[in-house]
């Protein structure tokens, strides 16, 4: 029996030390398998709100196709970004009113810089195009005149007689009509924009009073000819011009009087932009006295920037009423013209929306001074809480000199008696 056991558990543990003795090959770790469920997305219509989401399912309450796929396809994939197709889902249409109230559907204004305007905006022929440039508040007409005459441009060429101090007329060498306006704006046709922009920044600049070249505003429209009309008029935001007399008898002068009229209202809209733009700086500025009253704090708030902002404001709304013919219905010089003139001024007016924006602007000017006075009364209460404490200061000094002379005049008699 012995015998017998030693036979068997000898072989036994000779083969347990040659087990443990021997290296072992490496065991290959086993994952967990991963149902298919596991790979499925997210659905989009899981809690969602959205009813061109939520119902995404067919009625028989099958998956969409996209999850169908996954379910036949356990495998993951591997997308390539690059070439995904793209949804086929349009976007869910927000309504008319919301996208008004956020400004989205809001018409961009064409006025810009001249150097934005050059990287957003492809290159178009400048012989079918409007520019209008505002560089200063205002010009000397008599320095004009003598800057254009000294460069060689021929002035009023055509001979329509309008008198130097609300329009002066020059023709360059390229054909091109040039036509400067008190009110700090030049308005060129036919002409290159570097050529403008050299003009009027430079060759004019020693006419120009308080010029403004680092807030240039620029405006351009197209214009085409209708040699078939002897009438101009606006079609959009296009302006044709009727050229038959100039065609037929060689006769450039109602050619010219329709551009002197368009260029009239158009040299009002850059003129316009650039006192936006003052309104809107001076409200960026005044921003920050307004968030300390809205706050609670007590803002250092002194008497002489109180004075500032009034100044700007008044000086603001004199050159957009006072000092400049942007709101003039018609302009002097239009009045003892022919008709067609008044109504060419008053179409591309129209077109620019000039008269809304004058409004628009007044009603900020007289919001900036209802702040104005807010804060100017601020200012004289407390200038008049201070003058109150001086008073009752030098009040309790004077009682006390009193309390004094009473306690010594008490005082003696007590000694004396």
């Amino acid at each position: 029996m012995r015998t017998s056991l030693q036979k068997v558990a000898g072989p036994a543990l000779r083969g347990l030390h040659t087990i443990t003795s021997a290296p072992r090959p490496p065991r290959t770790q086993r994952c967990f398998h991963q149902t298919t469920l596991t790979f499925l997305p997210r659905k989009r219509s899981f809690f969602s709100s959205n009813q061109l989401l939520s119902n995404s399912h067919k009625a028989d309450g099958s998956p969409p196709a996209e999850d169908a796929e996954l379910v036949n396809d356990p495998e993951p994939r591997q997308r390539n970004k690059a070439s995904a197709a793209p949804s086929k889902r349009k976007p869910v249409r927000g309504s008319a009113a919301a996208t008004l109230r956020l400004g989205l559907a809001a018409k961009q204004p064409k006025h810009s810089s001249i150097a934005a305007r050059k990287d957003a905006e492809p290159e178009k022929d400048y012989r079918r195009i409007i520019s209008s440039i505002c560089v200063a508040q205002s010009f000397d007409m008599e320095a004009v005149q003598e800057i254009l005459r000294f460069h060689a441009f021929e002035l009023d060429p055509d001979g329509t007689d309008f008198d130097p101090s609300g329009v002066v007329h020059a023709r360059g060498i390229n054909d091109g009509d040039i036509f400067v306006f008190p009110s700090g704006t030049v308005v060129a046709w036919s002409v290159p924009p570097d050529t403008l922009e050299s003009l009027a920044t430079k060759q004019l600049l020693r006419a120009a009073e308080l010029p403004h070249i680092n807030r240039l505003e620029v405006e351009e429209l197209e214009f085409v000819t209708d040699e078939a009309r002897d009438t101009s008029y606006m079609k959009g935001e296009v302006v044709v011009l009727g050229t038959r007399a100039q065609e037929l008898e060689n006769n450039r002068l109602d050619t010219t009087f329709a551009k002197i009229a368009f260029s009239s209202g158009l040299a009002r809209s850059p003129k316009l932009a650039a006192l936006e733009n003052l309104a809107i700086d001076y409200f960026e500025n005044s921003k920050n006295s307004l968030n300390f009253l809205e706050g609670g704090l007590d803002h250092k708030l002194r008497r002489s920037s109180v004075l500032k902002l009034t100044g700007q404001l008044l000086s603001l709304r004199s050159q957009l009423n006072h000092y400049s013919d942007i709101t003039d219905q018609l302009p002097d010089m239009f009045w003892d013209s022919e008709s067609n003139l008044e109504n060419y001024y008053n179409q591309i007016s129209t077109v620019l929306d000039i008269r809304q924006r004058i409004g628009i602007l007044n009603r900020k000017i007289d919001y900036g001074f209802e702040n104005v006075s807010v804060l100017r009364e601020m200012v004289s209460e407390k200038s008049g809480h201070r003058l109150e404490w001086i008073i009752i200061f030098l009040i309790t000094i004077e009682v006390m000199f009193e309390l004094r002379r009473v306690y010594r005049e008490e005082f003696s008699e007590a000694k004396e008696g």
